[in-house]
């Protein structure tokens, strides 16, 4: 199993820039392919990127592509996603999810969750 915890959220003004961490615990970190997901309320969980454990390949959902960052840092046992150029419309709670299997970016494909952190961007 993983704890995941992340941080860094908060209320930023538009077309600012904020990074998120997650903090994992538990079994290797390195050994999870490990996604960012967001949600706000009413709305089902959405897709924002996601870092293999292989290789370390990247995919971004659409709407953040060229704004968002993912990345990991094994040795520190951190999953990041810089974000610049935030739009009111990226007002969500965040999640960093983890798996141990072939996971992409449906949210069911990942086992393990973290609490979430708020990012607010105000127009």
């Amino acid at each position: 199993q993983v704890q995941l915890v992340e941080s860094g959220g908060g209320l930023v003004q538009a077309g600012a820039s904020l990074r998120l961490s997650c903090a994992a615990a538990g079994r290797t970190f390195s050994a999870y392919t490990m996604g960012w997901f967001r949600q706000t309320p009413g709305r089902e969980r959405e897709f924002v990127a996601l870092i293999r454990r292989v290789a370390g390949n990247t995919a971004y959902a659409d709407t953040v592509k060229g704004r968002f960052t993912i990345s990991r840092d094994n040795a520190k046992n951190t999953l990041y996603l810089q974000m610049s150029s935030l739009k009111p419309e990226d007002t969500a709670v965040y999640y960093c999810a983890a798996s141990d299997g072939v996971a992409a970016t449906k949210d069911f494909q990942y086992e393990y969750w973290g609490q979430g952190t708020q990012v607010t961007v105000s127009s």
